[in-house]
């Protein structure tokens, strides 16, 4: 930064490709400040240095940053600057504020440089400082890419490419630079991006070929046949930069400004028209087609098979001895490999003993992960990947005897979770006109959670998908409407530092509820199966409607789930656990 004449270096979570889960070449966040969690940005100047981290991440980030003189900043809390003023008001007129502008995108950076310029700062985004500060980088993945198939997609990829090109309108590229949309489009697959089955990559698409520009030595050569056969023009990655630059005048590019990073962006030549707009993929993928669906409920029932052998293991185990946190962790992994079609987690699982599960999005680490004992409350977030379907379940379940608080904060959560199962709306409503249908019942009893109550969730691709979700802020993915066919996860929670955490998760798919002189309206399906814990709830704080959809979803994970169990000991425990209330 001295030599450069920076002032002020901010450093985000992302990638050149704005993903919220990245390849280990591109944590430089985590490389500079030890801290792990998916969203945070550091800034460094001189004599300070900072982080910042939404609630989600709260707990982990006082204990990730010790000693390391950082300082947690809090998001969203009062007190608590913004990055631009607090680098506003550490900096004087004339210094520098910078950045890697392949890491921002370009309406990020014209937001900052706005609010910096301002306030008479200079702002230089075009030094990556990492390429000499951090001599052990990890070099670009290197996985092999493969086709994800029709079979399980639904759609072959020159359908999907004529879907798009039948919303570019005047445009002549449309550039897609997400690596879940590029993935989608082009039914294809790879190792790039832990626990997010993706591949590095670029694609543009026009009126008569695709161009991808990917590690070419990471494509077999039937594969490379296939690709060049349904019009897809394979060039290298780096390639992107030529490209951009080469677009001739007058040629006009359709392309996604919060997700185009800013240095391809100005790449572009002014001789052409630049038309900002939403990924035309991203929606597409949203709506999943009737076969995804079929699989998704598939992968659903085998998920279910895994999670019920983990809680008869963790049963029969922990009134002789203690299990590790990790060791649930790595034995759930074994036994969704035993599943049809499985490719890994979908992210790595929260397994969160007592007060570890009030670290919304903790992950336990072999040497100072808790033990479970036959008593207390465990918080258990996990995913897994098929080929056919991606899941995502939390389940909060009590090994011991529940306290009279831990029953009641537990069905108020539980209480939302199915408000928001049972309710029909009009096609178009917003998550955030959702989601208040959640957080009633913690309202009234003054708690909250701070974390959104759902994500969109993509078909064997990542876990946390757009353009949708569930929460409380108005904008970003809380305005996104709502259309059949979008899968997303219903999960409320309620955590209490140092004692438990509560969340109940499902995936729901919006399906048709009617249409009349109303409009057409939408109910949520759930599609996960498994077991909520009998033994954390309050039956007397249930209506009975709310006893009678608790009582109905049971008997359908028991109907769907017990023809794939392997003996009567394993049909008696689901049995148990299905039982009416």
């Amino acid at each position: 930064m001295e030599r450069q004449g920076f002032h002020a270096y901010i450093i985000p979570s992302s990638d050149p490709h704005q993903s919220e889960y990245v390849a280990d070449h591109w944590k430089s966040r985590e490389w500079i400040s030890g801290f792990t969690g998916s969203a945070g940005t550091v800034v460094i100047t001189p004599y300070k240095a900072a982080l910042w981290t939404d609630s989600r991440y709260f707990l982990q980030g006082v204990e990730e940053l010790e000693g390391t003189g950082m300082d947690l900043m809090k998001q969203g809390m009062p007190g608590t600057p913004s990055i631009e003023d607090w680098i506003i008001g550490l900096l004087e007129p004339g210094q520098v504020v910078a950045m890697d502008g392949k890491n921002f995108s370009a309406s990020h950076i014209r937001r900052m440089s706005s609010e910096f310029q301002s306030c008479h700062l200079k702002v230089d985004y075009s030094k990556d400082l990492f390429a000499k500060a951090w001599a052990d980088r990890p070099a670009l993945p290197t996985g092999e890419i493969f086709e994800h198939l029709v079979k399980f997609a639904g759609k072959n990829r020159k359908t999907k490419i004529e879907e798009v090109r039948a919303q570019m309108g005047e445009a002549d590229g449309h550039l897609i630079t997400t690596l879940d949309d590029i993935a989608w489009l082009l039914n294809l697959r790879g190792h790039d991006v832990e626990c997010n089955p993706v591949a590095i990559a670029y694609a543009v698409v026009e009126n008569e070929r695709v161009c991808l520009f990917v590690d070419q030595s990471k494509i077999s050569d039937s594969l490379k046949k296939e690709l060049k056969g349904d019009g897809i023009q394979l060039l290298d990655y780096q390639e992107i930069d030529a490209f951009m630059k080469g677009l001739y005048t007058g040629y006009h590019i359709r392309l996604n400004a919060n997700t185009t990073n800013a240095y391809l962006y100005d790449l572009i030549p002014a001789t052409c028209t630049i038309e900002e707009n939403d990924t035309i993929s991203t929606r597409l993928k949203s709506i999943k087609n009737r076969t995804e669906v079929a699989h998704i409920k598939d992968a659903m029932a085998k998920d279910a098979v895994a999670l019920l052998k983990l809680f008869r293991w963790m049963e029969q185990e922990l009134p002789n001895r203690s299990i590790s946190e990790v060791e649930v962790s790595d034995q759930l992994v074994a036994f969704r490999k035993e599943g049809s079609d499985y490719y890994g987690e979908s992210f790595p699982a929260i397994v969160g003993y007592k007060g570890n599960g009030a670290i919304v999005h903790y992950r336990p680490m072999p040497d100072t992960c808790a033990h479970l004992k036959n008593d207390g409350i465990l918080l258990l977030d996990s995913g897994g990947q098929y080929h056919n379907g991606t899941t995502d379940i939390t389940r909060t379940v009590t090994f011991g005897e529940a306290t009279a608080q831990q029953k009641k904060h537990f069905t108020l959560v539980l209480k939302g979770h199915i408000a928001l199962a049972r309710q029909h709306f009009p096609e178009g409503t917003t998550g955030m006109q959702l989601d208040t249908l959640t957080r009633q019942y913690l309202w009234k009893e003054n708690l909250n959670f701070g974390h959104g109550t759902g994500h969109g969730v993509g078909f064997f691709l990542n876990v946390h998908e757009g353009p949708q979700g569930i929460g409380p802020i108005p904008q970003g993915r809380y305005m996104e409407k709502f259309y059949e066919g979008m899968f997303t996860s219903n999960e409320p929670g309620l955590y209490l530092t140092d004692e438990y955490g509560i969340r109940i998760e499902n995936l729901v798919l919006a399906v048709d509820a009617g249409n009349n002189g109303f409009g057409k309206f939408l109910k949520f399906e759930t599609l996960t199966l498994f077991p909520i814990d009998r033994n954390l709830i309050d039956v007397d704080m249930l209506s009975l409607e709310e006893k009678e959809w608790l009582n109905d979803y049971h008997k359908e994970v028991f109907d769907k789930v017990s023809p794939l169990l392997e003996n009567d000991d394993e049909i008696i425990w689901l049995t148990n656990k299905c039982a009416k209330i």
